[in-house]
């Protein structure tokens, strides 16, 4: 042997299998059906991605991977075993939403790895998504996961942080209430170091377009939360729960599980599985964001078979106005003589359930019903009227007794629960609600998640699942003086409403601008005109839809109530008429032959001009609730009023500050 062949054995021996071993990187496009997204994945040291639409790069390339007990990583030295693309257009039935039935139209891309493990891409003309998949025997323990959004500048962007404190030992114990912080990307770490984001978040990525990170398809594995780049580069990266360890009741009225101890992995789980999808909606107009249906294309269908039981509707509820009910003969509280008051109301305005929130049974245990309710009659009593019966839960209480409460209580007409105090988002919280929602389906039981991260698409895997919280809404507000909460309403059509639906619970009729709120525990208020309210049973996306305020307040009102209690939950179309994020939002709805619309703004006043062009044919009636000429100074002020209209009307409307404008369209 030469000197030159013992040298470079030498070599190779010290450089190990990565001088003679490692691939060359492979890049792959993946354009939108329309042409103008491109997403490109490089699989060699590391695997990346990145999406550019048209001319303006979105996404700059970035890592992803997961890590395996052990060390394996899935992403990095990456080898191409396979692809496979695919062209898919088609639609799927919606019957529950904001429209009748979705397009489903895009191009995808599977990579199959080295290794027994891949990634699906998707881009469809409004977004990308990417999500891994393994093939692996038995279990498999996912020690972390890589999820960076990296973008090409330092752009603006509006995130909603964590600001939970009532257990500090554990940074993700949250209800996922908060309003929008604005901040550039870069500052992320140096003004919220110590805090995670939740999602959905918003990055304007320059030229008037927007990129909405979210995820979809979350089963048997945690949510994904955001944090800043620790350089301070203009990158978002996802953040996980880790896996409970330990728990102990701890929260509001020890009604949760809280979590003192976490583990050192994310999940354990199926070695045969798709993971979440991650996804960025992209729009070149503020108004599109508002009608996007990514989320239901990639959350799993329906696993139920039946859906023809499930009535979506709106609901008389109580906890808001603090069971406040006057002029009449018995002591308005938690007691069965209120609650026939409150069917009575919903009865009347042919509203489909009443709901009974806390204080109808003992906290921790949901068997035990208060003495002052006659659950059993009051149930028989909204037979009668045609009013069903929803109950609240906390979930710590209903988790431990299921079985028994779905069962006892479905068998006595129950027609649901709203179910309270998750606060969590980890891999066993996210496997307690696909549990409950089964569970409660096989019962026939509607289910409204409280104290939960956004929907993320278990909304279309289980029907039965009519609405979330993962929203600052009035609940939260009645006692924030100091939030500026028309902007926040001008904003979540484009943000949290992209996830899906929204138990924001609107409806106050006690309407204040700015300088007149207070927060008032028994007469509640609300931030902005009495349009504005109206406004959000249209544009807020909700099937089960509540009316916050008191039957006292809403018999006072009786023209504002009949124009609510006529607005639909579910809707045949929708349509996106014009918006800007933070300002104002108009969208129309389409039921039958009726359509509504609502637009709705920040504190500002603004001018729009509402193109009617998606009217059919023929001549219609517009019966029209605006802003009053004096709603700046009294936000109980509008003028209700029926006009003509047809599919060649421009609408030029006005909203006061804070304001908001309505209308149900009916053909002559």
């Amino acid at each position: 042997m030469n000197a030159h062949h013992l040298l470079t054995t030498a070599l190779l021996a010290l450089l190990g299998p990565a001088a003679h071993a490692q691939p060359a990187p492979r890049t792959f496009h993946l354009k939108s059906p329309d042409g103008k997204l491109d997403l490109t994945v490089q699989a060699g040291p590391r695997l990346t991605w990145a999406v550019q639409h048209e001319a303006t790069p979105v996404i700059t390339p970035s890592a992803v991977a997961l890590t395996l007990a052990g060390g394996e990583v899935l992403g990095n030295n990456a080898v191409v075993s396979g692809t496979k693309t695919a062209a898919v257009n088609t639609t799927f039935a919606t019957p529950i939403y904001k429209k009748s039935q979705v397009v489903d139209h895009y191009n995808q891309l599977t990579l199959n790895l080295k290794g027994d493990y891949g990634l699906i891409f998707r881009a469809y003309d409004d977004g990308v998504a990417y999500r891994f998949f393994t093939r692996r025997k038995g279990e498999i323990t996912v020690q972390s996961e890589e999820a960076n959004f990296t973008f090409a500048q330092d752009f603006p962007a509006l995130l909603p942080f964590v600001r939970d404190l009532r257990d500090p030992r554990d940074l993700y114990i949250s209800s996922f209430e908060a309003l929008y912080s604005p901040l550039k990307l870069s500052e992320v770490v140096k003004v919220k170091r110590d805090t995670l984001a939740f999602l959905p978040a918003l990055v304007a990525v320059g030229g008037g377009k927007k990129a909405v990170v979210l995820e979809a398809d979350v089963e048997d594995y945690p949510g994904m939360f955001l944090t800043g780049d620790a350089q301070g580069a203009p990158a978002l990266h996802g953040n996980f729960a880790p896996a409970p360890l330990t728990e102990a009741a701890g929260g509001f009225h020890n009604m949760q599980l809280v979590v003192p101890k976490r583990a050192g992995y994310l999940a354990k789980t199926r070695g045969t599985r798709s993971f979440p999808w991650r996804t960025v909606v992209i729009s070149a107009a503020d108004k599109d964001l508002a009608n996007s249906d990514m989320v239901q294309k990639l959350a799993a269908p329906s696993r139920l078979k039946d859906v023809s039981w499930i009535k979506p509707g709106k609901v008389a509820w109580d906890w808001w106005n603090d069971w406040n009910i006057s002029h009449v003969n018995f002591r308005a509280g938690i007691n069965t003589d209120t609650y026939k008051y409150y069917i009575d109301f919903a009865s009347a305005n042919k509203l489909e359930y009443v709901i009974l929130d806390e204080g109808w049974s003992e906290e921790t245990d949901i068997l035990k019903i208060s003495p002052q309710v006659d659950l059993a009659a009051l149930i028989a009593y909204g037979q009668q009227k045609n009013v069903g019966i929803i109950l609240w839960a906390n979930w710590r209480a209903i988790s431990e007794k299921t079985d028994a409460a779905y069962g006892q209580y479905a068998k006595m007409g129950v027609k649901g629960f709203k179910i309270d105090f998750l606060d969590r988002d980890d891999q066993k919280m996210v496997n307690s609600t696909y549990t409950l929602a089964q569970k409660a389906a096989d019962h026939h039981l509607l289910v409204d998640f409280h104290g939960m991260h956004k929907p993320d698409g278990l909304q279309r895997t289980y029907p039965n699942v009519l609405n979330f919280e993962g929203v600052k809404g009035l609940e939260n507000n009645k006692w924030t003086p100091h939030d500026d909460v028309p902007r926040y309403d001008a904003t979540l059509p484009f943000i949290r409403m992209l996830a899906g639906p929204m138990d924001y619970t609107p409806g106050a009729l006690r309407n204040a601008t700015r300088a007149e709120f207070r927060p008032n525990n028994s007469k509640p208020m609300s931030q902005g005109t009495r349009c504005h309210q109206l406004a959000m049973y249209v544009v807020f996306e909700a099937p089960l839809q509540m009316l916050a305020d008191s039957p006292t307040a809403y018999l006072k009102e009786q023209e504002s109530t009949d124009f609510i209690a006529a607005v639909p939950t579910t809707f045949d179309q929708t349509v996106a008429l014009d918006g800007k994020v933070g300002d104002y939002v108009a969208l129309a709805r389409q039921k039958g032959d009726t359509w509504y619309v609502g637009a709705l703004g920040n504190w500002d006043a603004h001018e729009m001009t509402l193109d009617l062009a998606f009217l059919g044919e023929g001549q219609y009636e517009a019966v029209v609730f605006r802003d009053g000429v004096n709603a700046d100074r009294d936000a109980t002020d509008y003028k209700r009023e029926v006009v003509p209209v047809s599919a060649q009307s421009k609408l030029k409307i006005s909203l006061s500050n804070g304001g908001g404008w309505a209308a149900r369209i009916y053909r002559k």
